[in-house]
């Protein structure tokens, strides 16, 4: 008899169990918390959104990284061929068709009148 009462018992505690989990969510319960779950759904409407915020910055911090080394790679580029065309031998290709050369004449030397060496010679 005693193991009867043993499992009734059991029985009856798992029953409360139960019943005390049930009771946590009735109707009143929830409305009364209504406040609390618009909360927390709201919560996790900006975390979600934080994390698709978060992975669009990300795609254009790589685009834009991209795009830098793209351009590092042209002005680099650019100017290896200027410093080419550049180059006295490369001047000397490009202007012979024109007809010029360079002069083995020294320059002559001009001599420049200011304004008080005009005014001194009237």
């Amino acid at each position: 008899m005693s193991e009867k009462t043993e499992n009734t018992e059991q029985v009856k505690e798992k029953k409360v169990g139960k019943k005390s989990i049930g009771s946590l969510f009735n109707s009143q319960w929830i409305t009364s918390n209504m406040n609390f779950f618009l909360f927390l759904s709201f919560m996790a409407i900006i975390y979600i959104a934080n994390g698709h915020w978060a992975d669009k910055t990300i795609r254009n911090i790589d685009k834009t990284k991209r795009e830098l080394r793209d351009l590092q790679f042209e002005y680099k580029t650019v100017k290896a061929e200027l410093m080419h065309k550049t180059e006295e031998s490369q001047i000397l290709k490009v202007a012979e068709p024109l007809g010029l050369k360079i002069s083995n004449e020294v320059p002559q030397h001009l001599p420049s009148v200011t304004k008080n060496e005009k005014e001194n010679k009237k």
